[in-house]
C-alpha cells in the first residue's frame, strides 16, 4: 500500500526540514570525521574512536557506508517511502547505540556531552520522522 501525500502547513514544513537538515548535517559531519579524523576524544588522541569504544575497525567502513546511504535516502525526494523509513530506523539505532557505547565506556567522566548529545539528535530524528510520517499519511476525514 502506497501512502498518500498530505500537505503539511508552512510551520510543519519548517520544523520537518530543519530537524531533517540538522540530523543530516550531524551524520555528514560524522562521516567526514570517520574518514579524516578518527581520534578520540581530541584530534591528537592516542587511539581511534572505534578502538576506544571497543568496536572492530571494519565496523567503521560499514557504518560510514550506511550513513552515506541513509543521508541520501532522507535528502533525495524520489527515494521510496519504505527506504526512507529504513534510514530513519537505522539512524535511530545508530544514535541510541552511540549514547550507550559512550556511557558504557565511561566517557561521561570526560564530559556528559559524549553520552547525551546522541540522545539530543535522536530527539530531532523522532521529530523529523513524526512530520515525515504525517506528510505521508491519509488525510483526516475533515480534510477529505
Amino acid at each position: 500500500m502506497t501512502p498518500t501525500i498530505t500537505e503539511l502547513s508552512k510551520r510543519e514544513k519548517v520544523i520537518y526540514r530543519t530537524t531533517t537538515g540538522i540530523v543530516s548535517a550531524v551524520m555528514i559531519f560524522s562521516i567526514i570525521n570517520f574518514i579524516f579524523n578518527d581520534h578520540f576524544p581530541f584530534p591528537n588522541g592516542p587511539e581511534g574512536a572505534f578502538v576506544h569504544l571497543g568496536l572492530p575497525r571494519y565496523f567503521k567502513i560499514e557504518l560510514t557506508t550506511a550513513k552515506i546511504l541513509g543521508v541520501l535516502a532522507l535528502l533525495i525526494p524520489s527515494v521510496p517511502f519504505k527506504i526512507k523509513e529504513f534510514a530513519y530506523f537505522g539512524f535511530g539505532i545508530t544514535l541510541l547505540s552511540a549514547s550507550i557505547a559512550h556511557f558504557a565506556r565511561g566517557d561521561a567522566g570526560l564530559s556528559l556531552f559524549f553520552p547525551i548529545h546522541p540522545l539530543l539528535f535522536l530527539g530531532m530524528l523522532i521529530v523529523s520522522y513524526f512530520y515525515f510520517e504525517k506528510s505521508h499519511s491519509s488525510p483526516s476525514p475533515a480534510k477529505r
